[in-house]
């Protein structure tokens, strides 16, 4: 099972280029990226945590510039979003962005992507109704951009004749489907090449390896071969990374807090307590 970091990527925290070196010399297989392209003041929509909306939200780099830095400084992990919002993008420039980070990660890159559960947040793009319809629309076009030289797509969200659209990924990235709904399954089999439940509990890991063991079944029976799955927000103990690879996990995410605020240090930024965590996180790589 492999070990990978996601965090929230902030203005007053560790700087990006420095942390993903740090990911890359400590060993981790990758390190993943968050995305909320804004936080409207005002909203109805509850955080999925529960109470108030942790400043870190409104704070988040774009993930696609962000990673395209951590790419240039690094040569071996993988880096992804999880998760993008895909249905905020206008396609055509998403397929753009994306292509162009995998050219200069050299095919590293993974399209962690949900629907979003801020729905004010979606509104501000247009697109706060149907946002799980809108996100597998943008994925089917997005890979028809990427893997033909003349790219032409006519769906009920997107619509565009013809075009040039280049540069094409080094290979087409993986999309990898969040949600534990009880139809993921099915989004995962037909529009993923994996799934990344968010934050599973201990007590629900029984049920999860079921669902893992489910959706091996299914994409056997389908020809679709192997469907890794991610688990973001993994506990960083022991006993916990040894439930997960028993319950059928191929990589855990362990959330990295920026530190900018609880603990700012010598550069204010953060720093030293991140690298701290990251060691003491790279040190559980013999569990699980």
């Amino acid at each position: 099972m492999e070990h990978g970091v996601v965090t929230f990527l902030t203005d007053y925290g560790i700087d990006g280029v420095v942390l993903a070196r740090a990911v890359e010399e400590r060993g981790f297989s990758s390190l993943f990226l968050t995305e909320h392209t804004h936080i409207p003041t005002s909203r109805e929509s509850p955080w999925p945590a529960g109470g108030d909306l942790p400043k870190r939200y409104a704070h988040t780099f774009d993930p696609f510039v962000a990673l395209a830095a951590m790419a240039a400084v690094t040569e071996r992990i993988a880096l992804g979003t999880a998760v993008s919002l895909v249905a905020q993008h206008d396609p055509i420039v998403q397929a753009k962005a994306v292509a162009s980070l995998d050219r200069i990660a050299g095919g590293r890159f993974e399209l962690g992507i949900g629907p979003g559960w801020n729905v004010e947040e979606a509104a501000n793009h247009g697109a706060a109704d149907r946002r799980t319809a809108r996100m597998l629309e943008h994925v089917d076009a997005m890979r028809t951009i990427w893997t033909n030289d003349e790219a032409e797509f006519h769906g009920e969200f997107v619509d565009f004749d013809p075009i040039w659209c280049w540069p094409k990924p080094v290979r087409v990235p993986p999309v990898l489907i969040a949600g534990a709904g009880p139809t993921v399954l099915d989004r995962v089999l037909s529009h993923g090449d994996g799934w990344i439940p968010l934050r599973v509990r201990a007590s629900e890991l029984d049920v999860f390896g079921a669902r893992i063991e489910e959706l091996r079944h299914r994409a056997a029976d389908t020809g679709r071969g192997h469907l890794p799955v991610t688990i973001y927000g993994a506990a960083a103990k022991p006993q916990a990374l040894e439930s997960y690879a028993a319950a059928g996990f191929d990589r855990v995410l362990f959330e990295l807090p920026d530190f900018g605020e609880t603990e700012p240090g010598r550069d204010g930024r953060g720093t030293d307590a991140v690298l701290r965590e990251l060691d003491r996180l790279a040190a559980l790589r013999g569990a699980g």
